[in-house]
């Protein structure tokens, strides 16, 4: 049987409504924004005393544009949190503020936004580390997790690392490392992805 003309089907005015909605609450930057976006820096996401401070690469350049970590529409990072535990919903990356309600942050190895991870050079990442350092010293996180294993093996000269928990601590933080949640690697779908945030959270949780 046919929706009526004010029912909830796929195609209904509601939903067409709704999605508007959407897309106007969060709309998509231009490819001009986008572009005069580079290079650009977001604030961290930070406090005192946080159970886990997580670390991404760097702000692509939706997140430059928006002011969001991990802003991408298919970058898996807000949904992984949920999947883990650490959040009791799916946030939004407008949400992010949210985040030390819940012990948790966000910060990046290197500051500056691009269009790919790949064009950061060796030697951004190593002085990244440096400044990351300081301000695990600073803030005092019981946990850092670094959210990609190559940033991780090139900023802290440690070529053999590998997933998981890591033997070394950073100014007295106990250090893990996740894959990256971007949606361009493809080793890790949502639901492994997922199942690596639940691995920390565990962790966490113990103590």
């Amino acid at each position: 049987m046919a929706a009526s003309a004010g029912g909830s089907g796929p195609g209904s005015p509601a939903r067409r409504r709704g999605r508007a909605a959407e897309v106007g609450r969060y709309p998509r930057p231009t490819r001009e924004e986008l572009a005069a976006a580079a290079e650009r820096t977001i604030p961290d996401v930070i406090a005192p005393g946080l159970d886990v401070l997580f670390v991404g690469i760097n702000p692509g350049l939706w997140s430059a544009a928006t002011g969001w970590h991990f802003a991408r529409p298919g970058n898996r990072f807000w949904p992984a949190l949920h999947r883990g535990g650490f959040t009791p919903r799916l946030l939004h990356p407008s949400e992010q503020d949210e985040l030390p309600g819940y012990g948790l942050g966000i910060s990046n190895m290197v500051a500056r936004a691009s269009a790919r991870a790949d064009e950061l050079t060796p030697a951004e990442l190593v002085e990244g580390a440096e400044i990351l350092t300081g301000k695990v010293e600073r803030h005092r996180p019981r946990w850092v997790a670094v959210v990609g294993v190559t940033a991780y093996r090139i900023g802290f000269a440690r070529p053999k690392a590998a997933f998981g928990p890591q033997p070394q601590r950073l100014a007295g933080a106990r250090l893990w490392v996740l894959p990256n949640p971007s949606g361009l690697n493809a080793h890790f779908t949502p639901e492994t992805l997922g199942a690596a945030f639940g691995e920390l959270r565990a962790a966490v949780a113990a103590g």
